[in-house]
């Protein structure tokens, strides 16, 4: 035990850093975990040391895939599905451009440039095609667009970006089975009992019974993890699934959703953002920087090519059309899912796995940047909700 809380206490340690730099730098907060996550593997590999950092230990694959589960329900929580109808062209248009220009355009990089075989290509178009749930939802909340009709639309369009991957995954690479039928029933079955269960336990217990919402959300999403897992499909799929479900619950609580926010934020995601980083390979990446290069180009060239003239439909601004595609052209949880299937099945080597998941890392990294660099639409952020603002106990029971 004495190891893993040195382990954890050198990796928190890392977080306070990350936190530190990026106040100083001006950058994203998830981005400069991936970016401190990235140098403490080179130097730990150099040093001979990269075993010690826990990077595949058990308990730190559980801290950080719950921390994507956790912080994908809190993007879903955000989309109030009334709110969404009238942007549901939108954020489809939007989301299928988003998954199969980079789909498309990546798989024949792969296939015809690079020379790799269908399978390794496919699949590799499929990882690039992803965009990042994880690091568009922590930059939507440090900046405070989660509020806002922006934001939102932004994360509609990132699910049906993310969902085309995993279908086109499911559909190229893993066998349908009766698991995937049972997992798909028991999905189908929760959207419609889900909230009303929640409801009541939120009117009869909670406010008497210590953290039962927070409780109840963790079985839920561990739950359905397993039973992803199981079926052969991911856990963080139902996690944004069950967020939109339960958006207007959550939406009426404030307080809820600020501490389960502190539980995700200031615990859980530092580890999935520095794991994240300090997994790619520097050593992989400069032996071979041509198909590095080649695989990070063209996923967010074609992002770029698809989406910029798609958003334009919706948006008339410079700044928000460039941050809304710059956004949408990031990659990380579904990406490296995507690799890390395609290495488990034998699909691509390890080789091929590292300029994948480099090209996905650096696409999290340098168009985030950019956006917030250049492009940040200020202009969009609504006041900060104050305190006084958020309805006391009573008040929400009533709205139960």
């Amino acid at each position: 035990m004495e190891s893993i809380y040195l382990v954890a206490a050198f990796w928190f340690f890392a977080a306070v850093l990350s936190t530190i730099l990026a106040n100083r730098l001006k950058i994203s907060i998830a981005l400069m975990e991936i970016i401190v996550g990235t140098a403490i593997g080179f130097v730990a590999f150099k040093l001979g040391y990269f075993e010690k950092l826990s990077l595949n230990a058990d308990w730190m694959k559980f801290c950080t895939g719950l921390g994507a589960m956790l912080l994908t329900f809190l993007a879903g929580a955000e989309l109030n599905p009334d709110a969404m109808k009238s942007k549901i062209k939108e954020v489809s248009v939007i989301g299928l451009i988003g998954f199969s220009s980079p789909f498309i355009g990546c798989s024949l990089i792969a296939y015809y440039l690079i020379g790799w075989n269908l399978q390794a290509s496919l699949l590799c178009g499929i990882a690039l095609s992803t965009t990042s749930m994880a690091v568009v939802y922590a930059v939507m909340l440090e900046y405070g667009f989660n509020k806002t009709d922006f934001g939102k639309g932004i994360l509609g369009a990132c699910f049906v970006n993310d969902l085309g991957t995993v279908i086109a995954l499911g559909l190229i690479f893993a066998p349908f089975t009766y698991k995937t039928v049972i997992f798909i029933a028991v999905t189908i079955l929760l959207i419609f009992i889900l909230r009303p269960i929640t409801d009541y336990l939120i009117k009869r217990f909670a406010y008497k019974t210590a953290a039962i919402r927070a409780k109840w959300v963790l079985l839920i999403l561990l739950a359905m993890g397993v039973l992803a897992l199981w079926s052969g499909s991911e856990p963080v799929l139902p996690a944004y699934v069950f967020g939109m479900i339960l958006a207007k619950t959550m939406e009426i609580d404030g307080h809820f959703v600020r501490r389960l926010r502190t539980l995700t934020v200031g615990f859980l995601t530092p580890l999935y953002f520095l794991r994240a980083g300090a997994l790619v390979s520097i050593t992989a990446l400069v032996a071979a920087p041509a198909i590095f290069l080649m695989l990070f180009s063209g996923k967010v060239i074609t992002k770029i090519f698809g989406l910029y003239p798609a958003i334009h439909r919706f948006r008339d601004d410079k700044k928000e059309k460039w941050y809304y595609t710059l956004l949408m052209s990031t990659g990380l949880t579904f990406g490296t899912i995507s690799a890390l299937f395609g290495l488990s099945h034998n699909i691509i080597s390890q080789a091929q796995y590292s300029y994948i998941v480099g090209a996905v890392i650096a696409s999290a990294v340098i168009p985030t940047l950019i956006a917030n660099k250049f492009f940040l639409p200020k202009h969009l952020l609504e006041e900060p909700v104050l305190d006084d603002q958020v309805p006391d106990k009573k008040d929400i029971k009533n709205k139960l």
